[in-house]
């Protein structure tokens, strides 16, 4: 067929697309101005309500010592060999067994994996990583440097550094999103996944389309497609939003000591140490509309009844994209979203039954 036809006859459908990309982002950045609005009232009233921590966030001269804790592992850098960024990541265990990969959230860091590290190093060689932009790893201040393919090479290559051609792939919040599309993806490098609150970027798309409650969920997200505004409003008030998201009564991280909580702070506080992180979150609706996608990997997958982000519904949507068979769901009852920090022992628990053929 002569391209001049191919052309003229996908043109509809291009337009289509183009038209409902600008609706979408239309739509975005009118929801970003009023969470806005919401944040910035909430960010002032902390301010208000302590006038001595002023309008932004106290830098931290000296790492808490929680994070040099040696029962954690040992402390080391692998310089990436696609983008030739170097991260930090906590490793234990090694000659133990299969590499066991963590990949944490926001607001979070490697340290999120404390109880998990020192659960699974005798018959694993753990490794917890700092995703690009977070701790001491490297944190490019370009937006276009924190794509979900970037972020997808960035692991294949933390695998390869380490010497594996394989791991057990453990991921939670963000780290879950990237490890549902590693295992599309990379499907020779994963050979099991632990999943925790965390959906398929498809799977989440085409729910929240059906279930407006759940944008409601996720507002937070839509202010962060705004530049330098969100960084600002999340460091007032010394990181008092991040604080509360921490360690909110009902939906923080129960327990959490003020030694954890400036663990996750300490980095944050860092000039420029929100940037990167918020990034991954300037770089979701790029490629809206997603097509859906069949999940193979064999994955265990912990949800908690109590989620203040993520609805239950979401389980069973991310159950219909799965081979049968390949899938093993629990929801926690009474739990929200913080299960590998909240729930260790029950998530240990699920752990060890998933994996125990491998150990055999």
């Amino acid at each position: 067929m002569p391209e001049l036809v191919v052309t003229a006859l996908l043109a509809p459908s291009r337009l289509s697309l183009k038209l409902l990309r600008a609706f979408m982002w239309s739509l975005v950045f009118s929801v970003a101005l009023v969470a806005a609005a919401v944040y910035g009232c909430i960010a002032l009233t902390h301010v208000l309500c302590r006038p001595r921590r002023g309008c932004c966030g106290r830098r931290r001269s000296a790492s808490p010592a929680c994070l040099s804790d040696p029962s954690l592992g040992e402390h080391g850098f692998l310089n990436l060999k696609s983008s030739g960024l170097r991260l930090h990541y906590v490793s234990a265990g090694r000659g133990n067994g299969p590499l066991m990969l963590f990949l944490h959230g926001f607001p979070e860091n490697w340290f999120s994996w404390r109880y998990q590290l020192r659960e699974f190093q005798s018959r694993f060689h753990v490794v917890a990583v700092d995703l690009r932009g977070y701790g001491p790893s490297d944190a490019p201040r370009d937006v276009d440097c924190y794509t979900i393919d970037l972020l997808l090479v960035d692991i294949k290559d933390v695998i390869l550094g380490l010497g594996y051609s394989k791991c057990i792939l453990v991921a939670h919040d963000w780290g879950a999103l990237l490890a549902w599309h590693f295992s599309i993806y990379y499907p020779s490098l994963v050979e099991r996944m632990v999943v925790v609150s965390g959906a398929p970027m498809s799977v989440y798309q085409d729910y929240s389309l059906h279930h407006i409650s759940q944008f409601f969920r996720s507002h937070y997200m839509f202010l962060f497609q705004l530049p330098w505004l969100p960084e600002k409003l999340l460091s007032m008030s010394d990181f008092q939003i991040l604080k509360t998201t921490l360690t909110h009564r009902k939906t923080g991280i129960p327990c959490l000591t003020p030694s954890e909580l400036e663990a996750f702070l300490y980095n944050f506080s860092q000039p420029g140490g929100l940037t990167g992180p918020l990034n991954y979150y300037r770089n979701l609706f790029r490629n809206f509309p997603l097509e859906p996608q069949e999940l193979t990997t064999p994955t265990l997958l912990l949800w908690g009844e109590k989620d203040t982000y993520l609805e239950l519904g979401l389980v069973e949507a991310i159950g219909s994209r799965f081979v049968p068979g390949r899938l093993e769901a629990h929801i926690l009852p009474g739990v929200g979203h913080w299960i590998p920090q909240s729930n260790p022992q029950e998530m240990h628990q699920y752990m060890w039954a998933f994996l125990q053929d491998l150990l055999d």
